[in-house]
């Protein structure tokens, strides 16, 4: 469905994303009203959940689109919508959230962190914030930042963390999963969408970008490791259990076959959703080697994105030909700062409908668009699910939307030197 840019829907759309914006970055202000105002804490604390914000508004949208052109025309448009990245991202952090799944990872980077001529604690933390996001290039990004938010809660967002130490800590793994799932067209959803219509396979994602994205990765995570070596110096030594994997092998097996099997079929939910299906019974049938599976988190996210998918789908009028006058250098600044108020995926998604394109148009955008993706939590499609994970260790169970941008800074500014300097 087109939107008339002179129409009553493309304004309020346009205005009603405008708003759901500055609501995303109002969220920490009504999780403080719900403490200070308890007869309505639980209205607060609803509009308080950066997960309900962009599915609240969407559904404003729909109300408004139905009053103004049709309950038909606005079910269309509903149904017009391809809503398999929400549905992707709610199957794979459940699955990769799993007790086995985690231990298996934990034990594998505990593993890799003993090579490092530091204390384990440190090398652990390092390990976290740099194999952990390049993980996402294999298990997809969404499970990548499902992994390394959890293993970095249980071990490092503890009662007594600074909290300078937690924005920078997630700063950095924002930026580091949004550029660390470049080194193949499948894991980066913005990469995803434009990697067929552009011919971006394996060996021109690693030659192109992913090298230069390790390499940021590794700057990014060795900064935030010594700006905080004194304090992670001090924690006690990393228990001989977590290294241990105390799950029987064939059943981490099992939950690898799930996990691949969601990777392999990203694009089919059918054939996801059944995977997930018998996921569920296979872990209900083994309880005694699970943990809580984390379903409400991950419907909350599926929720955030699908409400973005909806909301940003009555954009393309002005986001398109705003991308399709820039050149390069121009456009690679703008893709990086619009990033952070559109979904990545859905800017490069809109600039690859933009015909007769050249190859430096092509990696500007997508350059630009994975290196802005950490700078909020609306940025890249993952973000949602580490905010979730890690917003109950920050005060008040919420973490602020400017804390956020500015510990994000930094990275951000390495991943884009890395891009547009580096051959």
């Amino acid at each position: 469905m087109e939107t008339d840019p002179s129409g009553p829907v493309a304004a309020a759309a346009a205005a009603i994303f405008a708003i759901a914006i500055i609501h995303t970055f109002s969220t920490r202000s009504f999780a403080h009203l719900a403490h200070i105002q308890p007869r309505h804490a639980g209205l607060w604390h609803l509009l308080g959940e950066v997960e309900v914000v962009f599915g609240f508004w969407a559904m404003i949208l729909l109300l408004f689109m139905a009053s103004q052109i049709g309950t038909a025309e606005a079910l269309a448009y509903l149904e017009s919508r391809n809503f398999t990245e929400p549905a992707f991202v709610f199957v794979i952090m459940v699955i990769a959230a799993s007790r086995p799944v985690l231990d298996f990872s934990a034990a594998m980077l505990q593993a890799i962190s003993r090579l490092l001529p530091v204390k384990r604690q440190v090398g652990y933390y390092f390990t976290l914030l740099s194999i952990g996001p390049l993980l996402g290039s294999l298990i997809t990004e969404p499970a990548a930042m499902t992994l390394t938010a959890l293993l970095l809660r249980e071990r490092y967002f503890g009662r007594n963390a600074p909290t300078n130490f937690m924005y920078l800590t997630i700063g950095v793994m924002f930026v580091n999963v949004s550029i660390g799932g470049t080194l193949t067209p499948y894991a980066a959803p913005p990469v995803l969408m434009v990697a067929e219509r552009w011919g971006f396979d394996l060996p021109f994602m690693l030659t192109t970008f992913g090298w230069k994205a390790a390499l940021a990765v590794a700057i990014n995570a060795g900064g935030a490791t010594i700006a905080y070596r004194s304090f992670l110096g001090e924690l006690p030594r990393l228990p001989p259990s977590i290294a241990k994997l105390e799950v029987p092998v064939w059943v981490v097996a099992v939950h690898l076959v799930f996990l691949l099997g969601v990777v392999v079929f990203n694009h089919h939910p059918i054939v996801f959703l059944a995977f997930f299906l018998f996921f569920v019974g296979f872990a209900e049938a083994y309880r005694q080697y699970q943990s809580r599976l984390i379903v409400r988190e991950a419907l909350m996210v599926g929720f955030f994105l699908a409400g973005l998918v909806v909301i940003g789908g009555q954009q393309k009028w002005w986001l398109q030909p705003l991308l399709a006058d820039m050149d390069p250098s121009t456009l690679f600044a703008s893709a990086t700062l619009l990033t952070a108020i559109t979904d990545n995926a859905a800017l490069t998604y809109l600039g690859s409908l933009v015909d007769g394109v050249s190859d430096d148009f092509k990696y500007a955008l997508v350059a630009g668009a994975v290196t802005g993706g950490g700078l909020t939590v609306i940025a890249n499609a993952p973000n949602p699910a580490g905010f979730a994970i890690l917003k109950d260790s920050f005060e008040e169970g919420s973490i602020s939307a400017v804390g956020l941008a500015a510990a994000a800074a930094g990275p951000t500014l390495v991943a884009a030197a890395a891009f547009q300097l580096l051959p």
